[in-house]
């Protein structure tokens, strides 16, 4: 017969706490998303959701306290899963580096560049 150890059972004020550390993450989050930081923004806003993320996995889980094998797939998966992210986002942050040539008319004669001519101009070549 296999042996089945006991869970593990925290105190009430570790829940509290957590939950109270993960509504003041949460004003933190609204705060920082009302402030203009340019490219940080996305930076504070995943550090904070992955910091609640693993507080919630850890305690109210019990991942901290299960088999540690558990607990490596999962840092693994979080390691994995930011530098997925961290690739995305170098690549869309470049993306006018690489397509430079569509800022530049092929054809610079063509008639929809002539200034003379409106969007609403008469195109039967007679003027009325």
């Amino acid at each position: 017969m296999s042996e089945h150890s006991t869970p593990h059972v925290l105190p009430l004020r570790v829940y509290l706490g957590i939950g109270a550390i993960l509504l003041i993450f949460t004003i933190i989050t609204v705060i920082a998303a009302q402030i203009d930081l340019g490219f940080l923004n996305i930076v504070i806003a995943l550090a904070i959701a992955t910091t609640k993320a693993l507080l919630v996995a850890f305690f109210f889980m019990h991942l901290y306290y299960d088999n540690k094998l558990l607990f490596l797939i999962f840092a693994s998966s979080i390691f994995f899963l930011t530098v997925l992210i961290s690739l995305t986002m170098f690549d869309t942050l470049r993306r006018g580096d690489i397509y430079e040539i569509r800022d530049i008319n092929i054809e610079q004669d063509a008639i929809i560049y002539d200034e003379s001519s409106s969007v609403g101009a008469d195109t039967s070549g007679t003027n009325h």
